[in-house]
């Protein structure tokens, strides 16, 4: 079964494959995510090069249908992340 990888596997993979402690390894991915979400925050798309492109996308108020009961419920508009995978990533997994 494969494993779902958590920020502390991030952390230790950092400190066992760079030589950092798991504190400068925990604060280099803390700073890391903060920088992407503050790009994000402010509109801007932030392109890892081959990696991807993390970007936001404004979805507009929509009817949507519980699936258990099928009753119709609005979804409010709102802004989501979204991820696309480079070409260079992609290619890897073929």
């Amino acid at each position: 079964m494969k494993k779902t990888w958590t920020r502390n596997d991030i952390i230790e993979a950092i400190s066992e494959n760079v030589g950092l402690s798991l504190t400068d390894s925990s604060i280099i991915i803390e700073e890391i995510f903060e920088l992407i979400l503050s790009e994000l925050e402010k509109g801007n798309d932030v392109k890892i090069s081959s990696f991807g492109t993390f970007s936001v996308r404004h979805k507009k108020t929509r009817i949507g249908r519980n699936p258990k009961t099928g009753i119709e419920v609005p979804i409010k508009e709102r802004n989501v992340v979204t991820f696309s995978t480079s070409n260079v990533l992609k290619s890897q997994f073929n």
